[in-house]
């Protein structure tokens, strides 16, 4: 599985399961992974790439920023996210 950065790339494993994510970066088998919200740039979560399932859609504006050193702020990962967050599912009580 090659992820690049910019990819947009949803949980597979642990308490962040289902959550949507951007790559910002890879390490060998890691990637960082960060949403803007409870994982802003400044806290990148390292994840290993076989917890990640990778869409088709990769931000190219956003991985042009990354790799050119460019600062990319929180608001435009959320921003870029909001299309790709699952629906969230309200419970109807009785």
């Amino acid at each position: 599985m090659l992820l690049q950065t910019g990819q947009i790339v949803y949980s597979k494993a642990g308490r962040d399961s289902g959550a949507t994510f951007v790559v910002v970066a890879m390490d060998g088998d890691f990637a960082y992974i960060v949403n803007g919200e409870s994982r802003p740039l400044a806290r990148a979560k390292k994840k290993k790439a076989r917890h990640i399932q990778p869409t088709n859609h990769i931000d190219q504006a956003i991985a042009a920023k990354l790799t050119s050193g460019v600062y990319v702020n929180d608001a435009e990962i959320v921003k870029l996210l909001k299309a790709y967050k699952p629906e969230s599912k309200e419970v109807m009580h009785v």
